[in-house]
Formats: structure tokens, C-alpha cells, sequence
């Protein structure tokens, strides 16, 4: 059976799969984390923590473990939202770019960054990255298309990067690329800003 070519995609339907959760379905430590993360990204409590909240012990595994490489990693911030723009273009998750459009702005992220980013690899007039992100968005881009990386991006990221980045640099796109997945699997909807 062939889908109504009017139909949306899944991955675009407006109905949540998971309900998030309130404060009494994701707990206080889920909860406060969600209100702290609505603050500084200037929406309500997001709905991804939410609706992860309610699996209570995967959530507070998975706080502890995205805290420690955003915003604890030892990547700059701005390499890493540069990081996590890309794999939010590249897997088409429009939570995760939105969420990450306003957060890489407080990190140093422009407007025309975030326009380069989200350009296809070998677009005519390409952005002008330093040596180093050049290399990490390569490697994001690898990652992304082959679960590896080529030698020899993996040789130039290499010679910018020291050993603790690059591991850092492999699991973020890893992480976020799990994210995108979550996200676009549950029908996590988009967070209300707030006014």
C-alpha cells in the first residue's frame, strides 16, 4: 500500500507518541533541570527532558552524561553547538536545530554561521571556516554519512585537535545523532518561547 502523497511524513506529524510528562511523572531533579534549561534557552520546560523524564533513572543517566560534554566538555562552546547545528541539519531535526540556534547565539554562533552550517557539503561558495572547524565539520559529515571517518579527515582533524577533543568530538556526534533520533521517533514537539 502506497502512503496518500498528501500524507505527511512521520517524522513531521503534530501528535507526540510520548506525552511529556509533568512534575509529578519526571520528578523534582528532572523537573528543576528541565525549568534551568527552559531559562537559558528562553522557552517553557523543554519537551524533550520532559518526556525523557519519564524514564526517571535513563533520564538522570542521560542529564549527567549530556551535561559533561555540553556544557562541561573541553571542546569551546561554539565548536560544539557548530557540532551539533550540523548533525541537527544533516538528520533533519527541526527541535534540535531550533533549541540549538538560540543556545549557540549566547556561545558566539552568527546568524551567517548558522546559514553556513546548514549549507550542503560541496555547495558553490562555501562557508569560510578556520582549519579547525573545517576539520570538525568534516568529521561530523563522515560520521553522519558513514558511521566513520575517512583517514585522511581523520589525519587533518588530527593535527588541530589533541586526543581528549577528538574522542569528545566522535561522542558528540554520536550523542546528538542518537538525540536526533529520539526526538523524531517520540514526535517531540517544539518548545513554547517565551515572551
Amino acid at each position: 500500500m502506497t502512503p496518500d502523497a498528501t500524507e505527511d511524513p512521520p517524522r513531521r506529524r503534530n501528535t507526540p507518541r510520548i506525552a511529556p510528562g509533568g512534575w509529578r511523572e519526571i520528578g523534582i531533579l528532572t523537573s528543576t533541570v528541565a525549568w534551568l534549561s527552559g531559562l537559558v534557552a528562553g522557552t517553557d520546560r523543554p519537551n524533550l527532558f520532559a518526556t525523557l523524564g519519564r524514564h526517571r533513572r535513563l533520564a538522570h543517566g542521560w542529564l549527567h552524561f549530556a551535561g559533561t560534554l555540553m556544557p562541561g566538555g573541553r571542546l569551546p562552546r561554539r565548536e560544539t553547538e557548530l557540532v551539533i547545528l550540523r548533525v541537527a541539519h544533516r538528520r533533519d531535526c527541526d527541535y534540535e536545530l531550533d533549541h540549538h540556534i538560540h543556545l549557540g547565539r549566547r556561545a558566539g554562533v552568527t546568524a551567517r554561521d548558522v546559514d553556513a552550517v546548514t549549507w550542503d557539503r560541496g555547495a558553490p561558495g562555501g562557508p569560510a571556516w578556520s582549519d579547525r572547524e573545517a576539520a570538525i565539520l568534516a568529521v561530523v559529515d563522515d560520521l553522519i554519512d558513514t558511521r566513520d571517518v575517512d583517514d585522511d579527515t581523520w589525519a587533518t582533524a588530527a593535527g588541530l585537535l589533541d586526543e581528549r577533543e577528538l574522542i569528545e568530538l566522535v561522542v558528540l556526534v554520536g550523542h546528538y545523532d542518537m538525540l536526533a533520533t529520539t526526538i523524531t521517533t517520540l514526535r517531540i514537539q517544539a518548545d513554547r518561547r517565551r515572551r
